[in-house]
């Protein structure tokens, strides 16, 4: 009896045991399902089925997509830095003059994202390509009123920044292909809004490989002339980039007109509508504000760090690069509740909406807080990686340590101001970085760091504390659901 009672025991547990490898298989193969579909493209419809699926196809490419955009900066300074601290300045004065492309493309892709993921979610792709034509010839004259004056005066542009005379007398050619050139950038942002805002996110993501791929291959063949090539110096940096960004925006075309994407133009769709470009320009204006002021923000907190001198500075300024560099990929997972946010709304389905932002942010918490504890235990380690000044050092990692403490609760407050940007309530969120970001930081940091004589420690909490308010609001208005009534 004894025996069969054991049998029986061994029978069962190899009942569960067969039965805990085979789930365990099913799960495997639709791992590497989704994972094939994450490189290749889905063609899941984001409206229905499983939350945690949808997530994670969106997610994922959205994450490699905003890598794949921070490595244009890094190859660009690896091969400039070989030429010395004059091309590194220009490049530097550059990219502040840049940012207002930046600002304005992400403001018009913001746009995008609303109206076209809500037609693509009322099943409506006639309307999402009318829609995404709008977004592009809108982009293209505003990059021209961008570039006309960038070309004429690039000289006279890096003069009024501060550069030196070798600067704007001898590499000015450098921010005159950039701002010129600024069109690619600006579609760049605004094509890959529509593939994502489709659920087409794996597309974005691959366009991204082709510039950066081509960049990297043109970057130091044009700027120290290697075989064929002409020796450009810094002027050649540029030009790989505009010719990588160029070549990416034909393939980003050919897919639009000749691809299998959800959101296919046509000849018919070549047309200006003005009440969809008024559309698309009132619910940019939010986009672009939200951007201006988080940027102009963090020039007053500069201003006010300088008073602990230039080690604290430089430290801060490290500390801020790798911190940007870290935050990317949460910026991708919170693309992914703006589109879900527009196609479930499109789709009649502002509770499905609702449940898939509050699980986004989820993910995203703990992202950053995996983030997070790798900064605070380890954050000398990180500032060590570019510069050896003891000083310097301990400034960053006193910076990075205390910035990161904010990470958890910043990268729910991320997703929830790209969920009401889906929703296409941009305002809402220019309102609350409005007053976060200028009316408390930065009188915060002033009283904190000079008043009651914190130091340069007193800006950082400030940052944390105005984020860490940024997201409370955002919640707060997130869940009053009045975004759920938003039409676009």
């Amino acid at each position: 009896m004894l025996n069969e009672n054991k049998m029986n025991k061994i029978y069962k547990l190899t009942l569960k045991f067969s039965s805990l490898m085979y789930k365990g298989n099913i799960k495997y193969k639709r791992l590497v399902q989704d994972v094939k579909e994450v490189i290749a493209g889905t063609e899941q419809d984001f409206t229905t089925g499983s939350l945690k699926r949808a997530i994670f196809l969106l997610s994922v490419p959205m994450v490699l997509e905003m890598v794949m955009e921070s490595i244009f900066a890094v190859v660009d300074i690896y091969f400039v830095s070989r030429l010395g601290a004059e091309a590194v300045a220009t490049v530097g004065i550059t990219e502040s003059l840049v940012t207002i492309v930046y600002a304005i493309g992400i403001g018009l892709s913001v746009a995008t994202t609303a109206l076209v993921s809500r037609r693509i979610g009322e099943k409506n792709p006639e309307g999402a390509a009318k829609a995404a034509f709008q977004s592009i010839i809108t982009g293209l004259f505003v990059s021209l009123l961008i570039a006309i004056p960038g070309i004429i005066y690039a000289s006279k542009l890096l003069q009024v920044m501060g550069a030196s005379e070798e600067i704007y007398a001898n590499m000015s050619s450098y921010t005159a292909i950039m701002l010129g050139g600024n069109a690619v950038i600006m579609l760049l942002f605004i094509i890959n809004a529509v593939f994502r805002s489709a659920g087409d996110a794996a597309i974005s993501m691959r366009v991204l490989w082709v510039a950066n791929i081509i960049n990297l291959i043109l970057d130091p063949m044009l700027i120290f002339g290697i075989g064929p090539f002409p020796e450009l110096g810094v002027m050649g940096a540029a030009v790989a980039t505009n010719i990588g960004r160029g070549l990416a925006v034909i393939y980003q075309f050919y897919l639009l007109f000749k691809g299998n994407g959800r959101v296919k133009l046509l000849v018919s769709h070549i047309s200006v509508h003005l009440q969809t470009i008024r559309s698309l320009l009132k619910l940019s204006v939010g986009g672009i504000g939200q951007n201006v002021i988080a940027m102009s923000s963090w020039i007053g907190l500069v201003r006010i760090i300088s008073e602990f001198g230039s080690e604290a500075i430089a430290g801060y300024t490290i500390a801020i690069r790798i911190i940007v560099f870290s935050l990317l990929p949460s910026w991708g997972i919170s693309n992914a509740a703006a589109t879900l946010v527009g196609q479930n709304l499109g789709a009649k389905k502002p509770g499905r909406a609702e449940k898939a932002v509050w699980a986004v942010g989820k993910v995203n918490m703990a992202s950053m807080g995996i983030i997070s504890v790798i900064l605070i235990l380890f954050p000398s380690a990180f500032i060590r990686l570019f510069i050896d000044d003891p000083a310097v050092i301990f400034s960053g990692a006193a910076s990075l340590r205390i910035l990161a403490y904010g990470f958890i609760l910043y990268g729910l407050g991320m997703v929830m101001v790209q969920a009401l940007n889906g929703a296409g309530d941009t305002l809402t969120p220019t309102k609350i970085n409005f007053f976060c970001f200028w009316l408390l930081e930065i009188p915060l940091a002033y009283f904190l760091a000079l008043s009651l004589g914190i130091g340069e420690t007193g800006v950082y909490y400030s940052i944390v504390i105005a984020e860490s308010v940024m997201t409370i609001a955002a919640a707060w208005y997130f869940k009053r659901g009045k975004w759920k009534l938003k039409e676009v």
